[in-house]
């Protein structure tokens, strides 16, 4: 079965902003694109498409091996739907994967057979992946509480729904709480000690221990 991977991303420069109080603009913005780097490279061999209305995000997406979806003023409902259409055309199933998944390593166990398969995130509030056949014409319904909403979508339209409970997908970064990672890593710390003069450093990477599942 052929799948895709769909990852809607946000300006890096307008990402995160509860995280204020924790991170400066810069260190924000670094993170942002370095979650979104390390969703990508956990889709490993599947095709990936970036759904942004960005240009750095668009320069950043082709960089990184995916294809662009430009999708300006559609919101990020309506960014996701056009995505999933473009990538349903060639696949038969389409996995969106939030972009701020620190944690994430591998996605070919969210895929999927059949149905729609949830993954919450550790809060059972939001909705960090969503598997589902291509052409199923799903209505996503983001923001706080979508777990629930996209459980009711799925059954409106008939599908089988499997909720799969992922400690490393379900990490997504959202508040200051979340940059305190399992097993003791903080990426408040890490960020902020290679960005103590506020610099944006285009290379920056973040370490492998803060990648690995838990």
């Amino acid at each position: 079965m052929h799948s895709a991977v769909v990852v809607p991303v946000k300006a890096f420069h307008e990402a995160k902003l509860r995280l204020a109080p924790a991170l400066s603009p810069p260190a924000r913005a670094v993170l942002a694109r370095e979650m979104a780097t390390a969703v990508v490279a956990a889709a490993g061999d599947l095709p990936v498409t970036v759904v942004c209305d960005d240009p750095e995000v668009h320069r950043w997406a082709l960089a990184v091996g995916a294809t662009v979806h430009w999708t300006p003023g559609l919101g990020l409902d309506g960014a996701v739907e056009a995505g999933v259409a473009v990538a349903g055309e060639t696949a038969e199933r389409v996995v969106v994967v939030h972009a701020d998944l620190p944690l994430a390593t591998g996605l070919d166990h969210v895929v999927g057979q059949t149905g729609v398969l949830l993954v919450p995130d550790r809060r059972a509030d939001g909705t960090n992946v969503i598997a589902l056949p291509a052409g199923c014409g799903f209505r996503f319904r983001y923001g706080p509480g979508s777990f629930v909403r996209h459980q009711a979508e799925a059954v409106r339209l008939g599908l089988a729904v499997e909720v799969r409970t992922d400690a490393a997908l379900g990490w997504d970064v959202d508040v200051p709480d979340d940059l305190h990672l399992p097993g003791g890593a903080d990426l408040a710390e890490q960020i902020d000690t290679e960005h103590e003069n506020g610099d944006y450093l285009a290379g920056y990477r973040l370490p492998s221990q803060l990648r690995a599942t838990t």
